[in-house]
């Protein structure tokens, strides 16, 4: 059957000399992958190819056969056109981070319009910004409360917090009970819009500390979750 849906880019992978493999997530299907063949194989199909950057909005008509493994698009046009996501060094590779975080983290074959339009509404907030050096950091926030593990915000004056139970503690409680500035930097995100971000004033290495924890609150609370493998290039870019 024929099926409109937006959708955004996850990941894309060259398959045999002129074909991509390209994983999206949608509004009215969640996952899926899509097989473009041909796409490479001359100017014409490299200009089709070229909507497939990560993270980039699309509008699709797919030709949607549920027990097929790799769907086929029938056609695509943009549905965002970014003025500076693609373009600019430090917002693209954020983009290639949080798209690596996104492909690892979304699996659902399944409509969730809420996580859809989150991601969606972020992705064009960073896209026209001029600040934004924290911004990934509430995106990850933020996207725990769509995938079930938000921190419970009770009792936030406690001084520690525990990653693996996801809340507030007044005694230290094992290896994963944090305090000190990831904790404070996690307290204010937590009250902090994206609008707000601004007023985050932190350095570099304190960037990369919250960072780096908030991804093991990931890892505890995702089965199979990664460490990004662009996590390295990500911190070198953003020193």
């Amino acid at each position: 059957m024929l099926l409109n849906t937006n959708a955004i880019v996850l990941s894309k992978l060259k398959y045999r000399d002129n074909d991509l493999i390209v994983k999206c997530y949608t509004q009215q299907l969640g996952v899926v992958g899509f097989l473009l063949r041909g796409v490479l194989k001359n100017k014409k199909g490299q200009s089709k190819a070229a909507y497939f950057q990560l993270l980039t909005q699309l509008q699709l008509v797919i030709i949607y056969k549920q027990n097929r493994s790799l769907q086929i698009i029938k056609e695509v046009k943009l549905n965002q056109l970014y003025t500076s996501l693609h373009s600019h060094v430090l917002k693209s590779a954020i983009a290639m981070f949080l798209a690596e975080v996104l492909a690892n983290t979304l699996n659902e074959e399944e409509e969730n319009q809420t996580l859809f339009s989150y991601i969606e509404t972020a992705l064009l907030w960073l896209d026209t910004q001029p600040e934004y050096s924290n911004f990934h950091l509430l995106f990850l926030l933020n996207l725990t409360k769509y995938l079930g593990f938000y921190p419970e915000e009770t009792n936030t004056s406690y001084p520690y917090f525990n990653l693996l139970h996801g809340k507030f503690e007044n005694q230290q409680q094992g290896k994963y009970s944090i305090s000190g500035e990831n904790l404070t930097l996690l307290k204010t995100l937590l009250g902090t819009t994206f609008d707000g971000l601004s007023t985050v004033k932190i350095n570099a290495k304190q960037r990369q500390s919250f960072l780096s924890m908030i991804l093991l609150y990931f890892e505890l609370h995702l089965g199979g979750f990664k460490t990004p493998k662009s996590l390295q290039i990500f911190n070198q870019v953003f020193r």
